[in-house]
């Protein structure tokens, strides 16, 4: 019995070990939403799409609402900022920066300078008006850095399905802001294919302070449109492998898992 038992065992591990690797790669995509951009209609969805995270880089798309609307941006190319030292930036973003690029290469400094001309009050306000996520941009606790770092793993934290909300009120023209304000930044935002969809969109990159410093969080969210048809998506993936960018990862994954959802 007990060289059954051992067996039996033995026969168990090796089956643990062969499902762990695909069950690491299941648990790396937390949330696939896709909806329809008219109707809101659900087309796909995948994973835990109403557990609130920060919006990284992707809260560049309001952002960009924001600084049209207040007249802080003008159009896909001005204003051009230069790059100041005190600016602090990694080497890649020690450059000259207008608003396509800071959308394309994620640029955070050029991010601060918009909510710097902002100010605290104005920056609060259009987020409440957006209802965008909890829509709280007190940043780090003590620390009154809500006008620099709220929406980078701090206090400002939304669901993929409030992105997705978000993003259906910015192409239906709903938000509370000019009607420039909408076009720019939806002709901002960075174009890819994707199975004969044009897919546009932003990637978000951050680490989950309050889950290990390992938990690597990357968000694409946007839209794709092919024959007349529109659909609104997020994507959500975390997971505690250390790589390098989480959102262009993520990005790379949804473009080529998008055709097959969307049928």
């Amino acid at each position: 019995m007990s060289r059954n038992f051992a067996y039996f065992v033995s026969t168990l591990l090796l089956c643990m070990a062969a499902i762990q690797p695909s069950a690491r790669a299941a648990d790396d995509v937390q949330c696939t939403i896709i909806v329809d951009a008219e109707s809101g209609d659900t087309v796909h969805r995948d994973g835990v799409c109403d557990r609130r995270y920060s919006p990284a880089s992707t809260f560049k798309v309001p952002l960009a609402v924001m600084g049209y609307d207040a007249g802080i941006l003008d159009d896909q190319d001005t204003p051009s900022w230069d790059y100041k030292a005190e600016y602090d930036a990694p080497e890649r973003d020690r450059k000259t920066v207008d608003p396509t690029i800071w959308e394309r290469d994620s640029v955070l400094w050029f991010s601060r300078e918009i909510t710097r001309r902002l100010g605290s009050e104005k920056f609060a306000a259009y987020v409440a008006g957006f209802d965008y996520g909890n829509a709280d941009v007190s940043g780090d606790r003590g620390k009154k850095n809500g006008l620099t770092r709220s929406w980078v793993d701090s206090s400002l934290k939304i669901t993929p399905v409030e992105q997705v909300e978000f993003l259906r009120r910015l192409l239906d023209r709903k938000l509370p802001v000019s009607a420039k304000a909408h076009d720019m930044t939806v002709a901002i935002l960075p174009a890819f294919e994707s199975g004969g969809w044009v897919v546009k969109g932003k990637t978000g990159t951050t680490r989950v302070r309050a889950e290990g410093e390992g938990r690597a969080l990357g968000w694409f969210v946007g839209w794709a449109e092919r024959d007349g048809r529109r659909v609104v998506f997020a994507r959500l993936a975390v997971n505690g492998r250390k790589e390098g960018p989480k959102g262009p990862a993520t990005r790379a994954a949804f473009l080529a898992d998008f055709p097959a959802l969307v049928k």
